[in-house]
């Protein structure tokens, strides 16, 4: 079953072809992509083709999971909301895909996670200084790819890729400070999540205009529909980082709760009051303290998420998830654009609240 259920009537009564849409982003963006990563120093420009999927552990050609391509998918297709060709969208495409994996890269190793699309992280088979030199090779070729354009356009583009890098980066900052802390309010939850998530996808839905000419108010009407949509995107990953099956996600079981994440379902859960919320405040409070906490049960992590459900969490995040994705939808309202591309950013939307991974 989906993790949530569709939000959005309209769209599942239209033909758009979503996989499709996703991989048209796809196609145009990874020539570019490629011939971005060739300009890297050996060994980054291997190690970066690994983390793509391009290739294996080895060197050898490999035709990996490349991730779900929303991102792109959005850039290319906001370039249309000008009336422009989608091939105008591509050098957004590739930068904000750039950023993504940049941050990938550093998050991966931050948070000590070893699986990423069902392959070992880059730290992990190359060592964290090349996680971490890589990183910093993506985030400056994003930029490149976007001022070597030498437009007005292309230095506006990049000015709001560069402002929503620093929230990503904000993002980052604030969760990893909450895993050492015991209580996170929702609303401290929901901020973090809107820079480490929101301000990327708010950026990947307004650059293709940007780049077609669209002036600030189009394009901040644009962010702000791909900020709620990142919001209900990583609502929910909060609710696959600890129910999703691991075959789908490429993550180990539970993978947010061994991490000590104060994502949605946890907080949501925390502050809902009554037996169970208590009981887990009281649970995690001695998770924080305990020197055997890597060593714990399937079944101990299963007892946890079962007090997060009972206690509402899990609820309230799906709710949630459709909340955002009503104010994304609604947001489209305030811009003229062809009913096509209307309908094709509505079916993205509802695409990132319905599916497994």
């Amino acid at each position: 079953m989906p993790t949530v259920p569709p939000a959005s009537k309209a769209a599942r009564e239209t033909a758009v072809d979503v996989t499709a849409l996703l991989e048209r982003g796809r196609t145009l963006a990874t020539p570019v992509l490629r011939a971005a990563i060739d300009r890297l120093a050996p060994p980054m420009d291997t190690v970066a083709a690994y983390h793509f999927g391009w290739i294996d552990a080895q060197g050898r050609p490999a035709a990996g999971d490349g991730g779900k391509a929303v991102r792109p998918a959005l850039a290319v297709l906001s370039a249309e909301v000008m009336s422009a060709a989608p091939e105008t969208g591509i050098p957004g495409a590739v930068a904000v895909e750039l950023v993504h994996n940049f941050s990938l890269l550093h998050d991966d190793l931050m948070d000590g996670d070893e699986q990423r699309r069902h392959r070992d992280t880059v730290w992990k088979v190359h060592g964290p200084a090349q996680a971490i030199l890589v990183g910093d090779a993506l985030f400056a070729l994003a930029n490149e790819v976007l001022l070597e354009l030498g437009t007005v356009e292309a230095g506006r583009a990049t000015r709001r890729l560069t402002t929503a890098t620093r929230a990503l980066i904000d993002g980052q900052a604030q969760d990893i400070s909450y895993e050492h802390r015991d209580r996170v309010t929702v609303e401290e939850c929901l901020e973090m999540e809107g820079n480490k998530t929101g301000a990327l996808l708010a950026c990947a839905s307004s650059i293709g205009a940007v780049l077609g000419g669209a002036d600030d108010r189009t394009a901040d009407t644009l962010e702000k529909y791909g900020y709620h949509l990142g919001l209900a995107f990583q609502a929910v990953d909060d609710l696959l980082g600890i129910w999703g099956d691991p075959v789908a996600t490429g993550k180990q079981t539970w993978s947010d709760l061994r991490q000590r994440k104060k994502s949605l379902p946890v907080v949501a859960a925390l502050a809902a009051g009554g037996p169970a919320s208590e009981r887990l405040g009281e649970i995690l409070a001695a998770d924080a303290k305990s020197s055997d906490f890597e060593n714990f049960s399937e079944e101990e992590f299963a007892a946890r998420a079962a007090l997060i459900e009972e206690a509402g969490g899990r609820e309230w995040t799906a709710d949630e998830a459709r909340r955002q994705h009503t104010i994304a939808i609604e947001a489209l309202d305030a811009v003229d654009m062809p009913d096509r591309v209307r309908e094709q950013f509505t079916a993205l939307a509802d695409f990132v609240v319905v599916r497994k991974r």
